[in-house]
């Protein structure tokens, strides 16, 4: 078994760094990452656009059924996680990727890269439209949204969308994409999570305030269900709930540079108890700040008045803190993206790490790409939004789920078995609602897509 495991490392499975002591960007020794800083990373590959979209859910489901969706996702990531840790401490399995290899062999480890592969690069180009839109407008269906640069100093050519994403992209994804360890990431994740507090904080207030001022309806705690197509309607909601948790790809780096491995387990946990906490919030907040007006981007409806004293500079600190939020998101993504990406192209080479010239290369172009597809191809949004779901819920549940009915090594439990069967059904539902709920909206010309 010790041998099978090591023929296979060389196919581009490598952690970012192949040892939590080696330093690969030349700073010291590393003495392996801290819990707190691992908790931080994990947190914040969870927490992205989707956060977003969840006020939307509570509008569909009410607020009673919509929260306990939203701890029952976790329960099921969270289970989904650890059959992945299991199953991967069996085999000394240093990544997502290896594990895939040691169940499914050549084709399963190729199948799971280029899951991340289409699902990180959807995502980071999701993140650069929305910051675009944020920080220099959008228009659509004849009407220009004004961002928050157009909106404090008025158009000009340097805080146009395409020079903005220009500037973001050398001024922050850069630099940070060329840190070698996910620990490094640390400090931008703690910041990032901060972020999202601040946008819950910022939510909250204001939905208390009117609330004492009595200018906030009772909210629907259940769905509303006077025919068959409101049932159906329900399930346009599932798609989001479980692609909110999406973390997998990022729990195999994080795992090889911890002190202490054992602590892998306690930091989900408390990574999910964490944003487990935002995602309530939000939605409660949100879909009680707005009601039957929440939008399927819960952040456009902080483009107008609130109805509250300092209305436009709320609007603005939300937007901002959100931009800023994924900006320092998008490193955490964009690692995993590289390293998976490095195992399709290069899968007999060296470590990524230790190849200076193949990392700046593969850097440089991932960056490029992302860049000029958020900028020229519009439609790729409407892609990705069939690709994306589809490769997250393979990655989130599917994947683990066959890991452990194939259960190559006999150490799968009857309940463990019960829980991925779930796990299947529940992605196979939510892929057929995303991509028909998809298709409907593009048919139908809907003025714009879900953030789902």
């Amino acid at each position: 078994m010790g041998g099978g495991v090591t023929e296979r490392l060389p196919e581009g499975s490598e952690p970012l760094l192949p040892t939590k002591r080696e330093d690969g960007g030349g700073s010291g020794e590393f003495n392996g990452a801290s819990f707190a800083g691992a908790v931080f990373n994990l947190s914040t590959t969870i927490v992205g656009a989707g956060i977003m979209a969840l006020p939307a859910t509570m509008k569909v489901l009410g607020l009673v059924p919509g929260l306990v969706m939203i701890v029952l996702a976790a329960l099921l990531t969270d289970a989904s996680i650890e059959l992945l840790v299991r199953f991967s401490r069996v085999v000394g399995a240093p990544s997502y990727g290896a594990v895939m290899g040691d169940a499914f062999g050549w084709w399963g480890r190729r199948l799971l890269q280029v899951c991340v592969v289409v699902n990180n690069i959807g995502v980071m180009i999701v993140y650069m439209i929305i910051i675009g839109d944020v920080l220099s407008g959008t228009s659509s269906g004849g009407e220009h949204h004004y961002g928050v640069l157009e909106g404090w100093f008025g158009t000009h050519w340097w805080n146009g969308r395409f020079f903005v994403l220009l500037v973001t992209t050398l001024v922050v994804f850069t630099p940070l994409a060329c840190l070698k360890r996910v620990d490094s990431l640390s400090y931008t994740s703690a910041i990032s999570v901060a972020l999202a507090v601040v946008f819950v904080i910022i939510t909250a207030g204001i939905a208390i305030v009117k609330l004492i001022k009595g200018q906030i309806p009772m909210p629907k705690l259940f769905p509303d269900v006077p025919d068959l197509a409101s049932v159906w309607e329900l399930f346009t909601a599932v798609p989001v709930l479980v692609t909110a948790y999406v973390c997998h790809y990022n729990v195999h780096p994080i795992h090889n540079e911890l002190k202490d491995p054992c602590q892998i387990k306690p930091i989900v946990h408390t990574s999910l108890v964490l944003c487990s906490t935002v995602y309530i919030t939000t939605s409660f907040f949100g879909y009680l700040l707005f009601g039957e007006s929440t939008l399927s981007d819960v952040l456009a409806n902080f483009d107008s008045n609130l109805g509250i004293p300092y209305s436009s500079v709320l609007n603005d600190a939300v937007r901002v803190s959100y931009a800023v939020h994924l900006m320092l998101v998008f490193p955490m993504i964009f690692h995993a993206l590289r390293l998976n990406l490095d195992g399709l192209l290069f899968p007999s080479s060296r470590p990524l790490s230790s190849d200076n010239r193949r990392f700046a290369v593969m850097t440089v172009l991932l960056l490029l790409v992302i860049f000029l597809s958020a900028n020229f191809v519009p439609s790729i949004w409407d892609a990705f939004q069939f690709t994306g779901a589809t490769a997250a819920v393979c990655i989130a549940f599917i994947f683990p789920a066959a890991i452990t009915l194939r259960d190559p090594h006999s150490i799968s439990k009857k309940w463990d078995k019960i829980i991925s069967i779930f796990m299947i059904v529940l992605a196979i539902v939510s892929n057929v609602v995303a991509v028909y709920s998809d298709a409907y909206s593009m048919f139908h010309k809907k003025s714009s897509p879900s953030i789902a």
